[in-house]
């Protein structure tokens, strides 16, 4: 059994190589060339070379070893991770102060972020791995752009059918990939073992006090080496807290330390090799084959950014941040395969603009970095609410840790906003439009239910309500889906326009817990409430997709004279009337109607047939 036990973790484990470390482990194709060649041209000396591998050596030690790794990977809600399940989680925790709202804030702010950051690092690592053609060969340097251009298309168009297929050769890939680059940094310290001084921190130290401005310019591309550091938080769900930190600490972790450190050799060997020293250090025969095996391995970076998107937008939509979505899933056994067509179309226009406009991994490296920070740094505010609500751990304890861990991100989120001008305007402008449309749809939906509360009939007038004079009795059986309190309107409007009860009404409300998922056995309540209709109230986690045709075919297990072919749904549609209000409400509200007019319709998001579809319409002013 324990034998077992260890080959389903090691299994895990070479999962989380391919889909949770692909992007911070391709980022030494660009991290320590952008240091000295980035934004902020620096001469690569002895002294800074030492200081830039301290930086970097204590930067994946301090933030992904020990913030991530081994602290914010303990805050799981119910084993799922990623910066909106952190907000709910310490949401939850403060339920009964006034800073939960402020907290929930945060974690759509953070949301945001994720979204700009997966804009860029498709793009960021296919072109830093294509741009090896210029070395191997400098005459289809031209070719670059277009090359690049055709992987991220097509890698966009493949999303429908899911990554089930070759999700399987994820993890072998990426191992190669790290093998490789480990190799490769050990051949190159190999001739130059002095360079293994500069993990001593005071290199680090040294390089920030000799020069202050060159150093805090620095830690702008410095930073570059953890991107994709909460990917390993956001895919705690998936593969667990074992594995990830398994497949960290023994094959991820060395490989990029022995890499970075290879690089850093080079260039004091040669300081030409600093325009990319990680293509340099690969023999001119193996060159090409890398160059391949780079394309593939951030393929699969991009791959785990976009099925972040898609998993984040789930989520969003489930909390109430996001307008209905066509949410597909791809997979019949892996829950957490979702494709969400209208994202990746966005996503590939996006990503398509930014290659074209940017052109070269280089300046595309200065736009990165705005969004990573300012997510690091709202993690680190989220784990501090946790630990001490959550954890009831001492502020004598908390505090210490959340103040190293603020300095370090907010001095690398400051160091980062020097690249505004340099293209880091594009996700801080990316992330403040997502950030308005998530918050325009929650504060418009609260709103609309505000107005519509003043409209709803109580349940205690249900029965007065379907035994009204006249009404006319039809066989058959309806369901009524509803988020609301009381009777549902569609009810409601059926029974006062058209004078029409079916012989059997069933209720089903649909609840959104804080937590991913709901187990089977706690995820229904049924309720007969008279002879002809019956209420069920279904839980459903923020990760999970309502089904109510598979709650009526689990209900006529349970209850006689249910028969879920013959079922109708039933739905309220609403038609919304702006009110006269002042510029900005009045610009909230019109940009809240549209996204309510775009938003899917309730039968082809619960995947119901058509044909047995009674949808009513209330007209509501906002």
């Amino acid at each position: 059994m324990q034998q077992r036990s260890r080959r389903g973790s090691s299994l895990l484990a070479l999962g989380a190589l391919g889909v949770v470390f692909g992007d911070i482990g391709t980022s030494p194709l660009y991290a320590f060339s952008e240091i000295f060649g980035g934004a902020h041209d620096l001469a690569a000396t002895q002294d800074r070379v030492y200081g830039a591998l301290s930086l970097v050596f204590w930067t994946l030690t301090l933030i992904v070893s020990v913030k991530y790794v081994l602290i914010v990977m303990r805050a799981d809600n119910e084993g799922e991770g990623g910066i909106m399940a952190l907000a709910s989680l310490a949401t939850s925790a403060v339920r009964k102060h006034r800073s939960a709202a402020i907290i929930m804030v945060f974690g759509v702010i953070g949301a945001a972020l994720f979204y700009g950051d997966g804009m860029i690092t498709p793009a960021v690592s296919v072109l830093s791995a294509v741009e090896g053609l210029e070395i191997v060969a400098p005459n289809l340097s031209s070719l670059v752009v277009p090359i690049a251009l055709v992987l991220l298309i097509g890698l966009f168009v493949i999303q429908r059918y899911g990554t089930g297929r070759v999700g399987a050769l994820f993890g072998p890939v990426m191992l190669l990939w790290f093998i490789v680059i480990g190799v490769l940094g050990l051949a190159s310290l190999w001739q130059s073992p002095g360079i293994l001084v500069s993990i001593i921190p005071t290199y680090a130290v040294s390089f920030l006090v000799a020069d202050p401005l060159a150093g805090f310019l620095a830690l702008g591309s410095v930073v570059l080496c953890v991107t994709g550091a909460e990917a390993l938080y956001a895919d705690m769900g998936q593969f667990g807290r074992r594995p990830i930190r398994l497949s960290w600490f023994a094959v991820a972790a060395p490989a990029l330390y022995l890499n970075y450190l290879g690089q850093g050799a080079l260039v004091l060997r040669d300081p030409q090799a600093v325009d990319n020293p990680f293509y340099l250090m690969v023999p001119s025969v193996l060159q090409l084959p890398m160059v391949v095996l780079a394309t593939l391995a951030t393929i699969i970076a991009s791959q785990a950014v976009i099925s972040g998107a898609f998993s984040m937008t789930q989520q969003a939509i489930r909390l109430g941040y996001l307008p209905r979505m066509t949410v597909l899933h791809t997979s019949a056994d892996e829950r957490g395969q979702v494709y969400v067509p209208l994202v990746n179309w966005l996503l590939m226009v996006a990503i398509i603009g930014l290659v074209i406009g940017f052109q070269d991994s280089s300046n595309l490296a200065s736009a990165y970095g705005i969004a990573v920070t300012g997510t690091f740094v709202i993690t680190t505010c989220l784990i501090t609410v946790v630990a001490r609500h959550r954890w009831g751990l001492s502020w004598f304890v908390i505090a210490p840790v959340a103040i190293v861990f603020l300095v370090i991100d907010g001095t690398f989120f400051a160091a980062n906003l020097t690249k505004f001008n340099h293209g880091g305007w594009f996700p801080l402008v990316a992330a403040a439009i997502i950030f308005t449309a998530l918050s325009v749809w929650r504060w418009g939906s609260n709103r609309m239910m505000e107005r519509m509360s003043s409209l709803q009939v109580p349940m205690s007038e249900l029965t007065a309500l379907l035994n009204r004079p006249g009404a006319v009795i039809t066989p058959g059986m309806i369901v009524y889906i509803t988020i609301e309190d009381g009777v549902p309107f569609a009810l409601v409007q059926r029974l006062t326009i058209f004078n029409i009860v079916e012989e059997r009404v069933l209720i089903m409300r649909l609840i959104t817990t804080e937590t991913p998922r709901v187990p089977p056995d706690e995820r229904m309540e049924y309720e007969q409430l008279g002879e002809h209709v019956a209420e069920v109230r279904v839980r459903y986690g923020f990760m999970e997709r309502p089904d109510p045709e598979a709650v009526v075919r689990q209900l006529a297990t349970q209850v006689s004279g249910i028969d879920p072919p013959t079922c109708t749904y039933g739905f309220h549609s609403i038609h919304l009337q702006i009110e006269p209000s002042p510029l900005p409400v009045h610009l909230m509200a019109e940009l809240f109607a549209f996204m309510q007019r775009n938003a899917v319709d309730p039968q082809r998001y619960f995947h119901l047939p058509p044909e047995r579809v009674i949808e009513v319409g209330r007209l509501v002013e906002i």
